[in-house]
């Protein structure tokens, strides 16, 4: 089992558009063999002091597959093509962690 984060900073003026895209896809990544679980976050006002603060224009995609071939599936699906020229020049950065339990 592997996890995914993929955070992208959004250019301004464009978080609900991504976001309505984003949902337009979900069901389909969802739908993907191996996909255990897969959802868009953003920041959420926890009041712990440790927490790191993104803003409104910082999205994450929190992922659960179940090997790096299912990950590497999905980044090769065509909806994710699709999705990928639906968003051009929305993201101004992007970082992505692939992490694996240890324990």
């Amino acid at each position: 089992m592997i996890f995914v984060i993929a955070t992208s900073e959004l250019e301004p003026g464009c978080r609900d558009k991504f976001i309505a895209i984003v949902k337009e896809n979900i069901p389909l990544v969802r739908a993907e063999n191996g996909c255990i679980s897969y959802t868009l976050t953003g920041d959420y006002e926890s009041g712990l002091s440790a927490q790191v603060k993104t803003g409104e224009n910082v999205v994450t995609f929190v992922e659960c597959w179940e090997s790096m071939e299912h990950l590497k599936a999905h980044l090769a699906a065509p909806h994710m093509n699709t999705f990928r020229e639906k968003v051009q020049g929305m993201r101004k950065s992007s970082t992505l962690k692939v992490l694996t339990p240890v324990c």
